[in-house]
């Protein structure tokens, strides 16, 4: 396994669920050491600052988020259950039956989200949708004094287990928490290159908290940067399986990076787009686009900061986005890191003058 896979792996399997993204915290920020100086906002966002051959050029933020989609313990049941919080956007039809860790104060727990076995459903309850709240979690515990004797508390932190594995291809990785801990390494891989290449302004590469619950870490890193152009790590919903459309996801797995065009929460600003078509073209990458309006992003913060800030959000094509298991193509990967450095570069003053001033 070669560095950027293990940093990938390490990345991944951190435990990180909204609120509470310490350990990945951790893992990026050993990354980023090596590459510059590092902040962390008063919520735990963590931020490396890397000058480039221009020490008074404009600041260029490159943003991915640390939490995952995941859950909370809300409630200790009598009979040692555990009730929980959704983290995220969660389907309840890929929750059920699925692995999770509890993170205690006294280390982790193994669980399970409860079902009732096909055998005793009704007919009638066997064409619904179970209904998160009647949902529970299984750690073992014969009631509620052995469940908090084991040092459970409403607040732990439950991620869900799906660790790391290179498929028979192994381009094809698959993982819990692509969304978005891929982009967490991007922001390392692109200061790398930059590193070895010098570019014209001041970078910013960021792991955002809390994006998953409302964009949040992005605010408060945005405020304390103040950048002149953003750019936000984040997945592409991957249209290439049976039963979705060109017009439901257009980004393929292993197609190359994905630019989205519109989101949620952002409107993709039309010169720093035409700059990444451009620099795209002329560094031979593909390029995918697509549009995602049942979600936002991080550059949904970056893009109102201020007067207004120049900003795209730039990612890959992931499959099974929001559940336990997700996969990825290193191809993908490699290219955008490739995106993201000549993108860089190429964000001098007077480039960035024009973009701010619309010409």
């Amino acid at each position: 396994m070669d560095e950027t896979l293990t940093m990938l792996k390490e990345l991944a399997e951190a435990p990180g669920v909204s609120g509470q993204e310490g350990a990945v915290r951790l893992v990026m920020r050993r990354y980023l050491e090596p590459l510059g100086e590092i902040m962390v906002d008063n919520l735990g966002s963590v931020i490396g600052r890397k000058a480039g051959v221009a020490a008074d050029g404009p600041k260029v933020m490159i943003a991915g988020h640390l939490d995952e989609i995941g859950f909370m313990v809300t409630r200790v049941t009598d009979e040692g259950y555990l009730k929980f919080q959704t983290l995220g956007g969660w389907w309840e039809q890929v929750m059920l039956a699925q692995r999770v860790e509890v993170y205690t104060r006294f280390g982790s727990l193994i669980g399970v989200i409860g079902s009732k076995p096909p055998h005793i459903l009704s007919p009638e309850e066997r064409t619904k949708v179970v209904d998160r709240k009647t949902m529970f979690i299984d750690i073992g515990a014969a009631s509620r004094a052995e469940a908090e004797s084991w040092g459970v508390r409403p607040g732990d932190a439950i991620v869900p287990v799906g660790p790391f594995v290179q498929m028979h291809n192994p381009d094809m990785l698959m993982s819990k928490a692509w969304d978005n801990r891929f982009g967490c390494a991007l922001v390392i891989e692109t200061m790398r290159r930059l590193g070895e290449q010098g570019h014209p302004n001041v970078l910013y590469g960021v792991g955002t908290v809390q994006e998953e619950v409302g964009l949040r870490g992005a605010a408060t890193t945005t405020n304390l940067i103040a950048p002149d152009i953003g750019i936000a790590i984040d997945t592409g919903i991957a249209g290439d399986m049976p039963g979705v459309t060109l017009d439901d996801a257009a980004g393929r797995v292993g197609g190359g990076p994905v630019l989205l065009i519109y989101d949620g929460s952002m409107i993709a600003h039309t010169g720093l787009r035409n700059l990444v078509i451009d620099v795209a073209e002329s560094e031979h990458i593909p390029l995918q686009f697509d549009k995602m309006p049942g979600g936002g992003t991080d550059a949904g913060r970056m893009h109102m900061f201020g007067g207004g800030v120049p900003s795209v959000v730039l990612g890959v094509a992931v499959r099974y986005i929001h559940t336990h298991t997700a996969i990825m193509h290193r191809r993908d990967f490699d290219q955008s890191a490739d995106l993201l450095a000549a993108l860089v570069r190429r964000l001098d003053a007077e480039t960035v003058r024009r973009l701010k001033a619309g010409d």
